[in-house]
């Protein structure tokens, strides 16, 4: 089978010295659910930030559906781009604009400026954003604002606006680093249970390696810049979890503090989804 993304020798270097990427190589397959663990100062926000361009690589080849993402611009990165979903940590919604029509942005770049400043958007793109919406249990919420929802309820806004841009690729950087655990388990879950029925590749970063191990069909360990790790859930031990994360275990699970505030919400439809409360 042929890689859908293949990165070769990526580098990333800020000002002069600091190396935020050294080197990294991997090939990514459709339908892989792959998820990248290290500490904090990794380089993995960078690492998925470089697919997308969001940041530039200093080296390296990007190839993605047989086009050279490093040295494209303008319009050719843009129709790139247009294959590949972002779903951010801290969800990047539209507040005062309601949960439906933020689904739609996943259609920006397919649509005509007009039609988007008036809302004018494709029956079939407005069906598969209520279908998305029913399937990750928002169904009653389609028509509040985004602002109006929990954390975890705005994470699955972004899922689905991820999926209808109809990506080959889904990046997600943190998606979970803002939520409570049972939180957290609903968006990770759903985020899985979606690509794998798409078939998509989903590239996902977390600190956390327990949700690393339950949701992940491959992992990829980055310490200073550095692939240290790339296999199975069941291949990553302890040790070499220990070694990923050196001196900042810590930063292994999902925090419960003051950041992470608890979603009642959230809670409430995953104990009714069966998935129990403790």
């Amino acid at each position: 089978m042929e890689p859908l993304l293949s990165i070769k020798n990526l580098a990333k270097v800020y000002g002069k010295e600091t190396r935020a990427l050294n080197g990294i190589s991997l090939d990514f397959y459709p339908g892989e659910f792959i998820v990248v663990i290290g500490p904090s100062g990794a380089g993995k926000s960078t690492f998925i930030r470089c697919i997308n361009r969001l940041v530039d690589p200093t080296e390296g080849e990007m190839i993605f559906d047989n086009q050279h993402l490093e040295k494209l611009s303008g319009k050719k990165l843009r129709k790139e781009r247009s294959k590949i979903g972002m779903i951010f940590q801290h969800y990047n919604l539209v507040g005062r604009t309601n949960v439906i029509k933020n689904v739609l942005h996943g259609q920006l770049s397919n649509t005509p400026l007009y039609k988007s400043m008036f809302g004018l958007y494709r029956e079939e793109d407005k069906r598969e954003a209520v279908e998305l919406l029913k399937k990750v249990g928002l169904e009653e919420q389609i028509y509040k604002r985004a602002d109006a929802l929990s954390g975890g309820q705005m994470q699955r806004v972004g899922i689905c606006r991820a999926i209808l841009q109809r990506p080959k690729v889904i990046l997600a950087d943190e998606p979970i680093a803002s939520l409570d655990p049972l939180s957290a388990n609903i968006v990770m879950q759903q985020l899985h249970d979606i690509s794998c029925e798409k078939n998509l590749t989903c590239i996902v970063n977390l600190h956390q390696v327990d949700f690393a191990k339950k949701y992940a069909s491959r992992i990829v360990g980055i310490k200073k810049g550095r692939v240290v790790f790339d296999g199975t859930p069941t291949e990553l031990t302890d040790e070499i979890v220990k070694e990923i994360y050196e001196g900042k275990e810590s930063q292994m699970t999902l925090q419960n503090d003051a950041s992470s505030i608890f979603d009642k919400q959230d809670r409430k439809e995953l104990v009714a989804a069966g998935h129990g409360y403790e």
